[in-house]
């Protein structure tokens, strides 16, 4: 089994391809990112799940990037960060199984190998406040 952070890795390598080629169609661009990607089938499944799951809930990803990045827009946002935000959100809102903080420490560390210093702590302020929104504890306690 491939690592959840390579997982996570492999996703925003994904998301970052899709948001440069935008005009490629999906299953296209998708085709064309396996073609490259060595990973174990069971895992590539995985990926695939998640990949199209965050699609097909961008728009409201975007919205909720969109009402906590005051005095910018998502068009002036480093193309990386958003995806480290879009996989971030996505698993907030949507993967109950994954606590949040593990979600926020790996996002952040995601940030500062693949964009900067400065964007770890800008991803995690934008996820810790989400998180919070939510509602969500930042970690799971067993009853």
């Amino acid at each position: 089994m491939t690592s959840r952070r390579k997982i996570r890795e492999l996703i925003i390598q994904f998301l970052y391809q899709w948001e440069m080629n935008k005009e490629s169609p999906f299953e296209q661009t998708l085709s064309l990112f396996w073609d490259v990607v060595e990973i174990k089938e069971e895992d590539k499944k995985v990926v695939e799940e998640w990949i199209r799951d965050i699609i097909k809930k961008k728009k409201t990803i975007e919205e909720k990037i969109n009402s906590y990045i005051k005095n910018w827009s998502l068009d002036r946002l480093a193309i990386v960060d958003k995806c480290i935000l879009l996989l971030g959100i996505y698993e907030i809102l949507y993967r109950k199984d994954i606590p949040p903080a593990v979600t926020i420490n790996e996002s952040v560390e995601i940030a500062k190998k693949y964009s900067t210093e400065a964007s770890g702590k800008f991803v995690n302020g934008v996820l810790d406040a989400i998180r919070k929104e939510s509602g969500r504890q930042a970690w799971v306690t067993s009853s």
